[in-house]
């Protein structure tokens, strides 16, 4: 078979495995998804499209509706890279006269003419050129374009004036219907394979109650089957039409494992490709009091964050015994989660995981394994400082250069590290499971609780971690033995001046 063939199938198998992640939400009853279409909407925008439930649509990176998405997909066989200026070139999309950006002009001012409502997303498995300014532009969290930062104020001779500049002028538009396009544009970065894709699609496919495909077949059916009913002229699916399409196609398999379970989610921060709306019955939206993974003001945490995590995780314990926890989140808000659903709270828990793939977690998920690395503690004592402690928890990579650093230049009041490494050293697999992050848990805990009992009274516990939030929740659900603990949150993007910045506290 030809490059060009392969590469045009696979680009198929591509858009038609993120159809089938949406489309499966039609199954879920509480699932916010109403409608998913398969190359239905505006020209340049009309790969797959998803509308919400009004009265449970997802929100932007301002916090507001997003009623319908429309994605283009652009896969390629080989790794690349790409920049403002292609977004202007036809030839980026395989387009002859009409550039992506000319095409979401065109889709905003039919779709979304005030600049609200609807998102045009690019998802490509190309990535974003490092020295390029559209790479400063996409905000991480949600793939939108970052409007502050595109009308900074400065002149068409700076960085980002050049981008507006060609942009303008490629468009003919002046600032204010630029502002416009930038609002709803999306610019997704898609690094998962074809294969984590079908991953993702077993683990949809078993909750909803479809057929699952198993791993050891070469063949993936569901590749084909979209492109057999696109061409019978079914390409637009609700809840009950899909239904109907799954009991003719016999796609219908098992029923949903987790039908007995309440699935909520907390949200601080949008995940670029996985937006927890589709599998969620509950959510709390904290986006709002973040600028990306930033706190807008350090008061909110205490204020705000900590008396709606209060409240939202007690309404729901209260309606079930079994809870589905997905906490695209800060490392502190993972914790507070399993501080306020604590070992005595009685329920049974999941939480989700994306190490190594998607899955759930529980504290009993696993046999077992004496294999699993352990926890070694190294004890570092400061001379004549306070009588805290900081806990360095390094198992996805060592912190504790940065942690010694932070609590040297910032924290008088502590006089001890904890530092927690892995045998073998961290990774991004350290953990294997729910049952491992639980045993790490409590043998961290039962450390902690032995500095105390041996003469050393701890008033407050300074928690650095590095590590799943899976870990962080096991964690937090032995904070009543811990006593008062403070969270610090490390910055990722180096936007802050890098290190650490106090999150979110409980217990005090």
């Amino acid at each position: 078979m030809a490059l060009a063939n392969v590469a045009r199938r696979q680009g198929d198998d591509f858009q038609a495995r993120l159809f089938w992640l949406k489309a499966a939400c039609l199954l879920d009853p509480r699932s916010p998804i109403i409608k998913v279409a398969y190359e239905a909407g505006p020209k340049g925008f009309d790969d797959i499209i998803v509308e919400y439930d009004p009265k449970a649509a997802p929100s932007d990176h301002e916090g507001k509706a997003i009623f319908r998405r429309y994605i283009q997909c652009k896969w390629h066989t080989t790794a690349g890279i790409f920049g403002y200026e292609d977004l202007i070139d036809p030839a980026f999309i395989n387009a002859e006269r009409y550039s992506l950006l000319q095409k979401a002009r065109s889709a905003q001012s039919l779709h979304a003419p005030d600049g609200f409502g609807c998102r045009f997303e690019l998802v490509t498995n190309w990535r974003l050129r490092a020295d390029d300014p559209l790479i400063d532009l996409v905000r991480k969290e949600s793939d939108a374009l970052d409007l502050r930062r595109l009308f900074d104020g400065t002149t068409d001779r700076s960085r980002m004036g050049e981008l507006r500049k060609l942009w303008r002028e490629h468009l003919n538009v002046d600032d204010d219907a630029l502002r416009l396009v930038a609002r709803v544009l999306a610019v997704a970065e898609a690094p998962d394979s074809l294969m984590n894709l079908r991953e993702q699609l077993d683990d949809r496919f078993a909750a909803v109650g479809m057929k699952r495909v198993p791993a050891s077949e070469s063949g993936f059916f569901y590749d084909d089957l979209i492109a057999k009913l696109h061409g019978q002229g079914s390409v637009e699916f609700d809840k009950d039409s899909f239904r109907v399409m799954c009991l003719r196609e016999g796609i219908l398999g098992e029923p949903c494992q987790f039908e007995d379970a309440l699935t909520i989610g907390i949200r601080s921060f949008m995940h670029p490709i996985d937006n927890i709306e589709n599998r969620c019955e509950r959510i709390l939206n904290l986006v709002p009091y973040f600028d990306g993974r930033y706190i807008r003001h350090d008061s909110d945490w205490e204020n705000r964050i900590l008396p709606e995590l209060h409240d939202f995780l007690l309404e729901a314990a209260r309606s079930t015994d079994r809870l589905r926890l997905v906490v695209d989140a800060h490392a502190s808000v993972a914790f507070v989660v399993g501080a306020l659903l604590n070992v005595k709270s009685g329920k049974r828990i999941d939480i989700e995981q994306r190490t190594d793939g998607r899955r759930f977690w529980s504290m009993d998920d696993g046999a077992v394994d004496t294999s699993w690395p352990k926890i070694l503690f190294e004890e570092e004592v400061f001379v004549h400082q306070g009588d805290e402690i900081a806990l360095a928890v390094g198992l996805t990579h060592d912190v504790s250069a940065s942690v010694r650093t932070f609590v040297k230049q910032h924290m008088d009041q502590v006089g001890q590290i904890m530092h927690c490494r892995l045998e073998g050293g961290a990774s991004q697999r350290s953990i294997r499971c729910g049952r491992h992050a639980c045993m790490l848990a409590e043998t961290v805990v039962q450390r902690l609780l032995g500095l105390r009992g041996s003469g050393n009274p701890l008033r407050r516990v300074h928690l650095f971690v590095a590590g799943p939030n899976g870990f962080a929740f096991f964690l937090g659900q032995h904070q009543q033995a811990i006593g008062s603990v403070a969270v610090y949150e490390w910055d990722f993007d180096g936007q802050r001046g890098g290190g650490y910045s106090h999150g979110l506290s409980i217990g005090y």
